[in-house]
C-alpha cells in the first residue's frame, strides 16, 4: 500500500509530504486508514531529538483513530473495516512479569510507535495488532487524546488511589491537566487545580473543579484549608515540592506524569510525618487504555480539542510549541 505522510527530514524541520510504502510484515501486524490524530507533546520532543532515538525522515503522531483496511492472519479480536485507536506503544516482549500481569508499557523492551515506525500524521499507518485497541463508536474520531494523554492521567490518578467521594488536586491545566480534572471530578471526586493563570482558574472551575488557586510561576502555593489524597502534577517546571507535599494528607500520594532535568530536592521529614509517598507515572497499559476508554464513555468525558485539516499539521504543531492550544490538537484526513 502506498500511504502518504507528512514528515520532518532532519531536526526541528518542518514537516513536508512525504509517499511510502506500508505491507505487512508480521502475522500480528494490521493496516489502518487514520481518521485523526492527536498531537502531543512527545510529538515535539521526537521532533526536535530531545530524547536521542529519533531517526528522519520522522513521522509524528501517536494518539490515531482509523479503520483496519487490512490484517495479519494471526490477528485476533479486530475485523476488516474496525474503528480502532493507537497509542505511543507500539511494541512489548509479551513475556516479561510486567507483560504477564498486564502491564505492557513497563516492560523493559516496549517501543514506541514513532520510534520504530511512522506514525499517524499520513492516511494509512501499520502497527502490531496487539496494541491497537477497538475505539467506541460513541466516541468522535477526535477524542484520539485519549489514547495518550487521557490514559496517562487516569492510569496515573488510579495507581495513586484515586476511587470517588476523595479530594484530589491536580497541578496545570494543559493538555493533560484539563484531561485528570474531566476524569477526577466526573468520578466523584472534589477537584483543586493549581494553575498560574486567572483565566485557566476559571475554566478549571467550568470543568469541573471545585476550587483553583492562581500560583505566580516560582511562587509557592498557599497553605492547605484542607487536605488531598492524591495530588497530581502535569507540568514540566520546577514546584515547591515541599509546599506541595503539605497538602497532603496522611498517606497521600503527589504523582508525577511531567517534570524537568533537576532532580527533586524533598526533606526527609516532609514524607515521614505523614507517611506520603511520591510516585511517577508513566502511560498506561491496553488493558487500562480499554478502562479509560470505557469510562470516558460512561461518563461523557472528551478533550477539548482545536481541530486541523492534516495539510495544516505545521501550523497546528506551531501552535502547540507556542502553548496557543486549549487544550489538543488534532488533524484531521478529509
Amino acid at each position: 500500500m502506498q500511504a502518504q505522510g507528512w514528515a520532518a527530514r532532519e531536526r526541528g524541520a518542518q514537516l513536508e509530504p512525504i509517499d511510502y510504502e506500508l505491507k505487512l510484515g508480521s502475522p500480528h501486524e494490521i493496516l489502518v486508514a487514520v481518521e485523526a490524530c492527536g498531537i502531543c507533546h512527545s510529538d515535539i520532543h521526537m521532533l526536535d531529538n530531545d530524547w536521542q532515538m529519533s531517526t528522519y525522515p520522522l513521522v509524528p503522531g501517536h494518539e490515531i483513530v482509523g479503520r483496519v483496511v487490512e490484517k495479519g492472519v494471526a490477528v485476533a479480536g479486530l475485523a476488516v473495516g474496525q474503528r480502532v485507536g493507537i497509542g505511543w506503544q507500539a511494541s512489548a516482549c509479551m513475556t516479561c512479569p510486567d507483560c504477564l500481569s498486564g502491564n505492557e508499557n513497563l516492560c523493559d523492551h516496549h517501543q514506541g510507535l514513532i520510534v520504530v515506525g511512522k506514525g499517524g500524521f499520513a492516511s494509512h499507518v501499520k502497527v502490531d495488532g496487539r496494541f491497537a485497541l477497538p475505539f467506541p463508536e460513541d466516541l468522535p474520531a477526535e477524542a484520539g487524546p485519549l489514547l495518550c494523554g487521557g490514559v496517562t492521567v487516569y492510569s496515573a490518578l488510579r495507581h495513586a488511589g484515586m476511587s470517588s467521594g476523595q479530594r484530589i488536586g491536580v497541578i496545570g491545566l494543559g493538555g493533560l491537566g484539563h484531561l485528570a480534572v474531566l476524569f477526577a471530578s466526573r468520578l466523584g471526586n472534589e477537584v483543586t487545580l493549581f494553575t498560574t493563570s486567572p483565566e485557566k482558574a476559571k475554566e478549571a472551575e467550568r470543568l469541573g473543579a471545585i476550587r483553583a488557586f492562581v500560583v505566580e510561576p516560582g511562587q509557592s502555593p498557599p497553605r492547605p484549608p484542607y487536605r488531598l489524597q492524591v495530588l497530581l502534577n502535569t507540568v514540566p517546571y520546577p514546584q515547591d515540592w515541599v509546599a506541595y507535599l503539605n497538602w497532603l494528607d496522611a498517606d497521600g500520594t503527589l504523582v508525577l506524569v511531567a517534570g524537568g532535568p533537576q532532580p527533586l530536592e524533598i526533606p526527609f521529614w516532609a514524607l515521614l510525618t505523614k507517611r506520603r509517598r511520591i510516585m511517577g507515572s508513566p502511560i498506561g497499559g491496553r488493558a487500562m487504555i480499554r478502562e479509560t476508554l470505557d469510562v470516558a464513555v460512561r461518563f461523557g468525558i472528551g478533550p477539548k480539542v482545536e481541530v486541523f485539516p492534516m495539510a495544516s499539521v505545521n501550523q497546528a504543531l506551531e501552535k502547540v510549541r507556542q502553548n496557543r492550544v486549549r487544550f489538543r490538537a488534532v488533524v484531521r484526513n478529509a
